[in-house]
């Protein structure tokens, strides 16, 4: 071979050798070899261009960690992309090059594809800051307070650390904007419960449920999922002014279901009808003949209202209150009265009550019968009224009213 066929053979060697390496520029994703770790910095070479580059410490992972080698070990082939170019006379490298920029990349564009399916995705909480919770998602992402419960927080201290659940409710790679919803989810998971549970309630049935929340106008009762309601009227069979004068938070109670709306999820239930009336035994607890202690509730012109039992009332009619003759109640009666009462009838049926004042006083000297003649003889002193003939549309009309 001649000397020239070899100097030519020699040159095209080179300049193969020289086309076979690849340019470098800003944006290119690279490979590039761990040639050396150092303390704040990885250098590199990259794979088919026959140069070095750097990758800072904080451009190695999105998760940042006191010692480089925990992340990257020599011999190590990274994915790249190149930042900016510093040089090929600088030392240490020719190139700047990030790994996190690249893998931050990968995550937005899988976030990009959870936002557009709705997926729900997983996250710790790495730091709690004015206004909300920062959670690492291999890019960083925000949750507004209102967004974290579908309750108020006061204090978001005991929610760093922990792994939550999140909706993506707003994404901007270009702006690193990434906005999540921890009470997305929760709302979410309750309605999909209330549903479940709705199916499983019927009316008629006895349930036990927790006292949730108290109102001026009846309690709220959580049945596992769902919340009802027990109006003020159904919490007892006697009357409750407030339900915190009977119930708190935190109460366990056994409820019966008086309806259900299973498109308002509006559940309506009642305690009362869960306990004995008031009215049941009644012929044991207030036999005719015993005496009771009770309280004047009310008054009117035929007579007073006195309860003997909570939820029982009975009448002493007028002529009842006392031996001397009066007009009306109000002259030796006041509503909240304390009074000891005879029992003169009992009706279980019409849940009513004959009740006697004076039965338990002694009569006035000029009042006194002859010996012989027994005080419970006497027509006006054997039961006070009848419910018909004695009281007649008096009573009535007081019923009407009460009802």
């Amino acid at each position: 071979m001649t000397e020239d066929k070899k100097v030519e053979i020699s040159n095209e060697t080179m300049e193969d050798a020289m086309n076979s390496v690849q340019e470098v520029s800003v944006g290119d994703i690279v490979k590039g070899e761990v040639l050396a770790v150092e303390d704040k910095q990885v250098v590199v070479g990259i794979e088919g261009a026959g140069v070095e580059g750097v990758v800072p410490s904080k451009e190695l992972s999105t998760i940042q960690v006191e010692d480089i080698n925990e992340l990257v070990k020599v011999g190590d082939i990274l994915d790249l992309v190149v930042i900016t170019s510093i040089g090929k006379d600088k030392e240490n490298g020719s190139y700047l090059l990030s790994k996190r920029r690249l893998d931050a990349k990968k995550v937005w564009e899988e976030i990009e594809q959870d936002f557009q399916s709705g997926k729900v995705i997983e996250a710790p909480v790495t730091n709690v800051v004015k206004g909300g919770l920062v959670v690492d998602v291999g890019v960083r992402g925000f949750v507004p307070a209102s967004m974290v419960e579908d309750h108020f927080v006061d204090d978001f201290s005991e929610y760093k650390g922990k792994t939550l659940t999140f909706k993506i409710i707003e994404i901007e790679p270009s702006e690193n904007r990434l906005i999540l919803s921890h009470k997305a989810v929760v709302e979410a998971e309750k309605n999909s419960k209330k549903k479940d549970i709705l199916t499983t309630l019927h009316e008629g049935d006895i349930v036990e449920g927790k006292v949730a929340r108290l109102t001026d106008f009846g309690a709220f009762i959580d049945l596992g999922g769902i919340d009802g309601l027990v109006h003020v009227s159904e919490i007892a069979h006697q009357h409750v002014g407030k339900p915190s004068d009977v119930l708190a938070v935190g109460d366990d109670v056994k409820v019966k279901i008086l309806s259900i709306k299973p498109d308002e999820e509006r559940v309506s239930l009642s305690i009362k009808e869960t306990l004995a009336g008031p009215w049941e035994d009644i012929e044991s607890k207030a036999a005719v003949g015993s005496v009771l202690d009770g309280t004047v509730k009310r008054l009117t012109s035929f007579g007073a209202f006195v309860e003997v039992f909570p939820g029982v009332e009975g009448l002493v009619h007028i002529s009842q209150i006392s031996h001397k003759h009066i007009a009306t109640p109000h002259e030796v009666l006041q509503e909240g009265d304390a009074v000891q009462v005879k029992v003169l009838e009992v009706n279980p049926d019409e849940h009513r009550i004959a009740l006697s004042i004076k039965a338990l006083e002694a009569k006035p000297e000029s009042q006194e019968e002859p010996k012989d003649v027994q005080e419970y003889e006497l027509p006006e002193e054997n039961t006070g009224f009848t419910m018909g003939d004695i009281l007649g549309d008096a009573l009535k009309g007081h019923d009407s009213e009460s009802e």
